[in-house]
């Protein structure tokens, strides 16, 4: 055993302890663990419950990985700034958040759009589906389909993704869709009457992808906690994607949250010099630097799963315990991990419910 100094909420170590897979994995199996970023396919395969070669998240996945939840997202690409781009990208994101609510009818399966749900879905020993929508381009000009998605459980939406929509400008502007570097200069006069809405409703704001300036008038404006659902640090890996320091301070804050995603060209700069695969251990340099930065209590574990994620030890939901065992071994205890894998999701996600019913 190596001596461990704890600073600002988390361990740091000049060499890691050991410990044992039993061990690691008696760990893992005991926590509520959430990913927060899981894409679903489409069309869907309708595969989830008996999972399929293709997948990296499905039930038998989970179970495998005693992964407790995932937060899948209805994704979006992003399209023409127009009608019928509008009202496809709002058709879209509908039929896939009613493809979401459909896997609450598989056996041991719950839909859950509460963070009270989500805790008695995991006591239950089921495993707990969390709705959400990537790309505030789903909702075009309409707010109204923000309350919508709501009532189909979405409990966040990505304001951007990759192009800049009407609501915000995103960290990666698009040519060949016209993008200028900078369309509103942040968030746009509807973006920002849409971070009340979400407040409203309880939606939590999610800054990933945003440009710099959207994410810290997200911070600004929002009455409930912001986070990114994935995202990685960028004073590791500079990348337009990853969060700077300042951006990690305004999180701390705001009492948010950055969800560290297992996406290789996030978490190490790629040099033809060094092609070693992106590891667990690549993965959890971001954790220390977040945790060391602003605290345990401002971050948490995401995959993007599906979406492109997938790393050497968490190629799929199964390895999932990995994660638990490099954290264990650089010194971080049970709550610290209980911590990382769902429970400061699960505060985020309450504060939005609270944030809510004083706006009601």
């Amino acid at each position: 055993m190596w001596f461990i100094i704890t600073i600002a909420g988390g361990p740091m170590t000049d060499t890691p302890t050991d410990t044992s897979a039993t061990e690691a994995g008696e760990l893992h199996r005991s926590l509520l663990s959430i990913d927060t970023h899981v894409d679903i396919p489409w069309p869907d395969r309708d595969d989830f419950a008996t999972g399929a070669p293709s997948r990296r998240v499905d039930l038998p996945r989970m179970r495998a990985g005693s992964l407790s939840a995932a937060c899948l997202v209805a994704y979006v690409g992003q399209g023409a700034r127009d009608v019928t781009g509008h009202e496809a990208a709002s058709t879209r994101a509908d039929a896939m958040l009613h493809v979401i609510r459909e896997t609450g009818r598989i056996d041991g399966v719950q839909v859950c759009d509460t963070a009270a749900g989500v805790r008695a879905a995991h006591a239950a020993g089921d495993v707990a589906i969390i709705p959400a929508v990537e790309n505030g381009y789903a909702i075009g000009e309409d707010l109204s389909l923000i309350a919508r998605f709501r009532a189909l459980g979405a409990r966040y939406m990505t304001l951007t993704h990759n192009g800049h929509n009407q609501l915000a400008d995103s960290a990666r502007p698009m040519h060949h869709l016209d993008d200028p570097e900078t369309l509103h200069g942040g968030l746009s006069g509807l973006g920002r009457d849409a971070v009340a809405e979400m407040n409203r409703v309880g939606m939590l704001v999610d800054v990933s992808h945003t440009s710099r300036d959207t994410m810290l008038q997200a911070v600004g404006l929002s009455r409930a906690p912001v986070f990114a659902s994935h995202s990685c640090v960028r004073a590791l890996c500079d990348h337009p994607r990853n969060l700077d320091d300042t951006q990690l301070d305004a999180l701390k804050a705001c009492g948010g949250v950055i969800h560290i995603t297992a996406m290789d060209a996030f978490l190490r700069p790629r040099d033809v010099r060094d092609m070693r695969p992106v590891t667990v251990a690549d993965f959890v340099d971001h954790i220390d630097y977040a945790v060391q930065r602003i605290g345990i209590k401002h971050v948490g574990i995401s995959s993007d799963f599906d979406g492109g994620g997938g790393i050497r030890g968490w190629a799929d939901a199964s390895e999932s315990p990995n994660l638990t065992a490099e954290l264990l071994r650089r010194g971080y205890d049970r709550s610290q991990i209980a911590a990382l894998w769902g429970e400061n999701f699960l505060r985020i996600l309450k504060q939005a419910e609270e944030v809510a019913r004083t706006i009601a």
